[in-house]
């Protein structure tokens, strides 16, 4: 098993834009351990998540992918939960109770798995290239299926005492990891998000630690320079 000892080496296969490897940048950052980004292009050369190279890092040619020593570690939610068994302290992303527990991955799984699956990158390719989908539809499928979601999370966050600060009760976990990245998908989209009262509550006190806002997209190295 890994140990705080055993944090050399960490290298995060990423892309600046993607909510996926920015949920494990919030992570990583939370738990206070070094890595080396090495980028992974999503558009250019037709997408580098394709190249045969990057295939043998990960057959579902998706971002991100966790490197530790030997170990390639994929899908967020399971490297974030990787990180929290084998760096525990000084910040659990995951309560001890198993009932709260069970609440932060329901929350969690809300948008990794409910949400951002219908309006992820591949998705709206399909749908552009496939069947000759408008922009202007595809901007509409993305906002249809995060409003829909996110109503449902802002009743859940509203409604349950265990809410604090964050999703679960005054610290952040592996709930506020995943809810951040899909809010900078939503305002990309063109969501209102002054519906989601409770959301933005906590985006604001997420995005005041130094953690959540080192993992910003345009914050990461590979993201674009601005003028």
């Amino acid at each position: 098993m890994a140990g705080q000892d055993d944090d050399a080496g960490l290298r995060l296969y990423s892309y600046w834009r993607s909510s996926a490897a920015y949920r494990v940048r919030i992570g990583l950052n939370l738990k206070g351990l070094p890595y080396e980004t090495i980028a992974v292009h999503l558009i250019r050369d037709g997408g580098q998540q394709h190249a045969l190279e990057f295939r043998r890092t990960n057959p579902q040619e998706l971002v991100p992918v966790l490197a530790h020593g030997e170990r390639r570690l994929r899908q967020s939610l399971a490297i974030l939960e990787y990180l929290d068994e084998a760096w525990p302290p000084p910040s659990r992303l995951l309560p001890l109770d198993a009932g709260e527990r069970q609440r932060v991955r329901a929350l969690a799984q809300l948008v990794a798995c409910d949400i951002h699956p219908l309006n992820n990158l591949r998705v709206l390719q399909y749908l552009e290239r496939e069947w000759n989908v408008p922009q202007t539809e595809r901007d509409q499928w993305v906002r249809h299926w995060v409003v829909q979601g996110f109503a449902a999370a802002e009743a859940l966050l509203a409604d349950d005492p265990a809410t604090g600060r964050y999703c679960h009760g005054e610290q952040p976990t592996l709930a506020d990891c995943a809810l951040i990245p899909q809010i900078y998908n939503a305002r990309r989209f063109g969501v209102d998000m002054t519906r989601y009262p409770t959301i933005q509550r906590i985006e604001q006190a997420c995005l005041a630690l130094p953690a959540f806002d080192a993992a910003r997209p345009e914050n990461q190295p590979d993201a674009p320079a601005t003028s």
